[in-house]
């Protein structure tokens, strides 16, 4: 193992911990968000966001029905911008739907500064089973912050549900 880089080995220990705990998806959600502004510009981003990726469809909710009807038109550009972004074709269709959102925290308005602490804690169980899979790691330092990362990603709230309410 000597002869790999320690940035390959925890790549592919992260990839393996993603895997087993079937993130990928909402690691790939999570990052579509964070740089959703840079794939389809200021512009889009500000009347739009990435709500999900579910059976290799990716779910976007917009402003109103005529940011609707306009992105009708660009979604085989949409859709290329986000496999090149994800390196590989994981999404094969986008589907646009009107729904309400909050200003994310924009590309620019992020800092690289550490995040705030959780309002939800990670369980006992899957605290233990990030820690099990960051044991391979031997920098003590790197390894306490892969898993407070993993127990961020985890442990952030899910978005609110799609539900067919509607206001009076």
């Amino acid at each position: 193992m000597r002869g790999q880089s320690r940035l390959d080995s925890f790549s592919s220990i992260l990839a393996g911990v993603a895997h087993r705990l079937g993130l990928e998806s909402k690691m790939f959600e999570a990052r579509l968000r964070r740089q959703w502004p840079d794939i389809v510009g200021e512009p889009i981003a500000a009347h739009t966001r990435p709500d999900q990726v579910r059976f290799k469809k990716l779910y976007v909710l917009v402003h109103n029905s005529v940011w609707l009807q306009q992105l009708t038109f660009l979604k085989p550009v949409l859709l290329e911008k986000v496999n090149a972004m994800a390196g590989q074709p994981l999404v094969t269709e986008i589907v646009l739907r009107i729904g309400e959102f909050t200003a994310d925290h924009s590309s620019t308005a992020e800092s690289t500064t550490d995040p705030e602490p959780l309002a939800i804690q990670p369980s006992p169980q899957l605290l233990q089973e990030i820690t099990l899979h960051a044991q391979g790691i031997q920098d003590q330092a790197l390894r306490e912050h892969l898993v407070t990362l993993m127990a961020q990603a985890l442990s952030q709230p899910e978005s609110p549900p799609r539900s067919a309410r509607r206001s009076p």
